[in-house]
């Protein structure tokens, strides 16, 4: 974390400071889409940002850890252990422990429901023992906790234009988007987790199952079956990400070039898949860099548009903290 954005955010305790310089660096070593789409974002905001997919990604590596040593009991163990400490943490406002003390203290400053955070730590119990979805309903119970909900906690922190709970549907549909983006870019490796995302009624329609994708990952060949399930399941994504869009119009105007960012981006690894053939059971889809920093450059551009016309504007958003509306900040160069 740099200082720079800890001073804007008027975070001045030292062991909060290291807290969330913890939380900034899980962001960046392990969401790099979301990470750079996050450098869009005023500078004060950055943090909340990083402690809220911080905290998730902590909790995601416990159940998704691909380490043999690592027994499932010892999981669910390190599971409980984070759950408990969250459950003081928030009702405290402070923990001992890092990253749970920066999300403590962003939940605090935003006001961001603290059911929120319940129902994402049920779906990771869920990825504990449950290794598939019988049907697409089932698979949004399970991606209403594990997605729906960080697009309904980041909302206080980006800001709207409009009630809160107008922008809200969108929000978590496109948290949805991006989480079975997600999906259909790492089959293969959830498959060597013992996992199937995609689900079971959407595959036998079109005469798969677990035993013919286990089959095609192990060998390394592709089948025309698997191409078109993973296609389906790619539009499905698509209408998803069409559901969300109007709601980036909702966002606070210096907060759109960071979501608009992440939009494209992660739309763009939906192209990658298709473009690769639907090969996403024998390797993972990237979006190639030059066109990730065409994006981000294209975004890069749009902050500053938006942050002049902040300056210059008579009005404002509805503020994107529960007690204040900040000021606009300078445009900046973001790196």
């Amino acid at each position: 974390m740099t200082d720079r954005e800890l001073d804007a955010a008027g975070v001045t305790d030292p062991a909060l400071r290291q807290a969330y310089a913890r939380c900034r660096r899980l962001n960046a070593r392990h969401g790099k889409t979301y990470f750079l789409a996050t450098r869009l974002l005023p500078v004060e905001r950055r943090p909340a940002v990083h402690a809220l997919y911080g905290f998730a990604r902590w909790a995601d590596d416990i159940v998704d850890a691909l380490d043999t040593a690592v027994t499932a009991e010892d999981r669910s163990a390190r599971l409980l252990r984070l759950e408990r400490e969250l459950e003081t943490g928030l009702r405290e406002g402070t923990s001992d422990e890092p990253v749970v003390r920066a999300l403590a203290d962003t939940a605090r400053r935003y006001a961001i429901d603290h059911r929120h955070f319940a129902d994402f730590m049920a779906s990771m119990r869920a990825d504990l023992d449950v290794t598939g979805y019988a049907t697409y309903a089932d698979l949004r119970t399970y991606t209403y906790g594990s997605a729906e909900v960080i697009g309904l906690e980041m909302l206080p922190v980006l800001g709207t234009v409009v009630p809160r709970e107008e922008a809200a549907p969108h929000a978590a549909a496109l948290g949805v988007a991006f989480q079975l983006t997600n999906f259909l870019r790492d089959v293969g490796e959830d498959l060597d987790r013992g996992r199937v995302y995609l689900p079971a009624d959407l595959l036998a329609a079109h005469g798969v199952d677990r035993p013919l994708l286990c089959w095609s990952r192990d060998t390394g060949r592709s089948d025309r079956r698997v191409v078109a399930a993973l296609r389906e399941f790619e539009q499905l994504t698509r209408r998803l990400y069409h559901e969300a869009a109007p709601g980036i119009a909702l966002l606070d105007p210096v907060s759109r070039p960071c979501v608009r960012t992440a939009f494209v981006l992660y739309g763009g690894i939906l192209d990658s898949v298709a473009e690769d053939g639907y090969r996403s059971v024998h390797r993972r889809a990237a979006v190639p860099r030059r066109r990730r920093a065409a994006v981000a450059l294209d975004g890069l551009t749009r902050v500053v548009a938006a942050r002049l016309r902040a300056r210059g504007a008579g009005s404002r958003p509805l503020p994107a903290g529960p007690e204040r509306t900040e000021p606009a900040p300078t445009p900046e160069k973001v790196a």
